[in-house]
């Protein structure tokens, strides 16, 4: 069977399995759920038959050819010989016709040929040039070699070579080859080759990713990229990783200083090449050092737990404490990667945290949102999604956590159609991706660098991996999601010293008011807050904005069941964030109890109450496809979990029990062949597949 086989026959599956699937869905509560069976199975091994899914046509229509000349700081390898370089165009927009325009970035100026930013940037150059090393390296492509050479050519031109800015780069360039150091709209930093940034990281990745490629191929080449890695890593050395070892102050949170550009999200990229470069270069101590460095700092970001927000995840920028998004999340591939490559186990429990508890919660609560601010929402974009396949990928490998793996299949599956447009958002066939799924299922059919990049990517982890694979490619629909949701504060009713609020802007400067406005209370004024009845007790998390100086607290009910409280103050230092205090989502002390309708929040001082996360203990991601049916049950619960199911006549229904590390599990009972319980381990997570007897 082809992949468009496969692709067909998931577009025609009857109404039907769908019925299945949400049967059981049921199972993810108390109640006994009776599983209808599915109209039609697939031929095992069906999927394995695909062809390779990793398609550069797509990203070869991107790259366009650049004329490089000798400029002050700027200059490449073989400039003398080689007067042009590759690289691709940022953005590409879809035409009626359905064929695909390359365009710059910003605004077009008819009359110089120049955008306001550029046509090519750092940021894709450096990707995409990772994109053909690893194709080249899994496939042994000689065109992936030569693309990887040029585009690896063009990123170290624009990478400042001498000056007070060596090792910095500059982010846009002009489709003739000029640069622009300072792009409109204003971008920071300004000059881009000012100081550190997104772009130096992933000059990084590139280059050492690149010197571990051309090492034995192209030994002069790789001596030009190794010379260009240390002028960065000598760049940083006098910017973030200066101040290794030194914290700051991030609302009363120490946080590590020496992050690029404040980021884990950026030092993580680097991490990725710099693992890449000292597994096959272990005796350069200056990238070694930078890689310990960089690898401790994205770790020490690592927050809460599956029953604390962040829920085990790494936070992306030093600046928020409640801020987290998709795009950029290779923290826990960096770390698994860099654990492995140092020898550092200590290092490998962010990682696992981040791809083994949050992971399943976010795919729960709906997917990889770009954003989650502390409330999820906003588009789903590929980056968001590889960020998560690699990080599972590479933390299944390092940890030793099969788990991990069957929560990457259903992950991937967003290519496929397991997402909120349930149409695929990657063409094997042209090697095209949509840009972006917003949250209501509409999708943005442009397909330009960033996307491509990372879909292709994706592609080549799965086509590195045949079962993970043939497992991506069974999952086409996502079924049902229930997991983390939200219920705001300003949909009660307040009583006493209170109102409503809305500010002049969501964003508080490190967070958003879901949905713009806050109940703002006074001592003794109280808000009862409506939420959906349920069939399990669930965690409640308030999210309050804390204040700088203490603030007594808000006592949380439901009836007469005693929730526990949360501060009103005492954030403590604003130190380094771009606004006083933090947005929070507060665990309390008790779960809230099943059926329970209302929350109660009674303050004793004043208060700013935006919303509750009610997260299930158990929550649920139910999918089907090709292969046929599954259920992802992910514990928030202290204890082990039993959800009692029916199988439908002619299925057993197998279960895989993994802990909070994703490592299998030993139970009794892993197929049930008519009525039987899904054990769930503590924090852990258990899959769930129908199977034809």
């Amino acid at each position: 069977m082809t992949y468009k086989d496969v692709r067909s026959r998931s577009l025609t599956r009857p109404v039907a399995l769908v019925a299945a699937v949400s049967m059981l869905l049921l199972g993810a509560g108390t109640a006994t759920a009776a599983l209808a069976a599915p109209v039609a199975s697939v031929v095992p091994g069906a999927a394995q038959s695909a062809p390779a899914l990793t398609n550069l046509n797509h990203l070869n229509f991107l790259l366009d050819t650049v004329p490089l000349a000798e400029a002050p700081g700027h200059t490449t390898y073989q400039l003398d010989t080689r007067p042009t370089a590759q690289a691709p165009w940022t953005y590409a927009d879809k035409k009626p016709d359905g064929s695909y325009g390359r365009v710059g970035g910003g605004s077009l100026d008819p009359a110089t040929g120049y955008w306001s930013q550029g046509a090519y940037n750092a940021d894709d150059i450096a990707r995409t040039a990772v994109v053909y090393l690893r194709h080249w390296q899994q496939t042994g492509d000689a065109g992936s070699r030569e693309h990887a050479f040029e585009t690896l050519r063009s990123l170290t031109y624009l990478q400042t070579a001498s000056g007070p800015n060596a090792g910095n780069v500059i982010l846009w360039q002009q489709s003739d080859g000029t640069l622009t150091p300072s792009a409109t709209p204003k971008e920071l930093p300004d000059p881009s080759d000012s100081a550190e940034s997104y772009w130096v990281a992933r000059t990084v990745w590139a280059l050492g990713e690149g010197y571990a490629a051309f090492k034995d191929a192209d030994p002069d080449f790789a001596a030009f990229l190794q010379d260009r890695l240390h002028l960065s890593l000598d760049a940083l050395n006098r910017q973030s990783l200066g101040k290794y070892g030194t914290f700051d102050i991030a609302d009363g949170v120490h946080v590590p200083a020496w992050l690029i550009a404040g980021g884990a999200d950026a030092s993580a990229e680097a991490v990725l090449g710099l693992s890449a470069y000292t597994r096959v270069a272990p005796g350069d101590d200056l990238a070694a050092t930078a890689l310990t460095r960089l690898t401790e700092g994205v770790a020490g970001m690592s927050s809460g737990s599956v029953n604390q927000w962040l829920y085990g995840a790494m936070l992306p920028w030093n600046k928020s404490q409640t801020l987290w998004h998709a795009w950029g999340g290779m923290a826990p591939a960096a770390v698994a990667t860099a654990a492995d490559v140092l020898g550092r186990s200590d290092l490998l429990t962010a990682a696992i945290k981040d791809a083994a508890q949050f992971t399943p919660q976010l795919l729960a609560a709906g997917g990889p949102d770009n954003a989650w601010t502390p409330t999820p929402g906003e588009a789903q974009i590929a980056y968001g999604v590889d960020s998560r396949l690699q990080g599972l990928v590479a933390t299944a490998k390092a940890a030793k956590a099969p788990g991990l793996l069957d929560v990457a299949a259903i992950t991937a599956g967003w290519y496929f159609g397991a997402n909120r447009s349930g149409a695929p958002a990657y063409d094997p066939t042209t090697g095209t991706t949509v840009d972006g799924i917003e949250y209501d299922g509409r999708v943005n059919h442009n397909s330009g660098a960033e996307s491509t990049i990372h879909a292709l990517l994706s592609m080549l982890v799965l086509d590195a991996n045949p079962a993970l694979k043939t497992k991506a490619l069974g999952i086409d629909e996502t079924v049902a999601t229930k997991g983390l949701s939200v219920v705001e504060a300003e949909s009660g009713a307040v009583s006493g010293a209170g109102s409503v609020v809305t500010p002049p802007s969501a964003w508080t400067g490190e967070a958003n008011w879901s949905k713009g406005a806050y109940v703002a209370l006074g001592a003794g004024g109280s808000v009862s807050i409506p939420v959906p009845a349920a069939d399990q007790a669930r965690n409640v998390y308030p999210i309050v904005n804390q204040a700088v100086a203490p603030a007594g607290a808000t006592r949380w009910a439901a009836g007469t069941t005693a929730l526990g409280s949360t501060p009103n103050g005492g954030a403590g230092d604003q130190g380094i964030t771009d606004a006083p205090g933090k947005l929070f989502p507060f665990a309390l002390g008790r779960t809230l109890p099943a059926g329970a309708t209302s929350v109660v929040g009674t303050s004793n001082g004043d208060a700013s109450l935006d919303a509750l996360l009610i997260q299930p203990l158990v929550s649920t991601v139910s999918v089907s496809g090709p292969a046929g049916d599954s259920t992802l049950y992910v514990s928030a619960a202290t204890v082990s979990s039993l959800r009692t199911v029916v199988v439908p006549k002619g299925y057993k229904l197998v279960q895989r029990v993994y802990d909070s590390s994703g490592r299998l599990v030993p139970t009794r009972g892993d197929t049930i062949t008519s009525t039987g319980r899904v054990t769930i381990a503590a924090g852990g997570f258990t899959v769930a597949t129908l199977v034809r007897k």
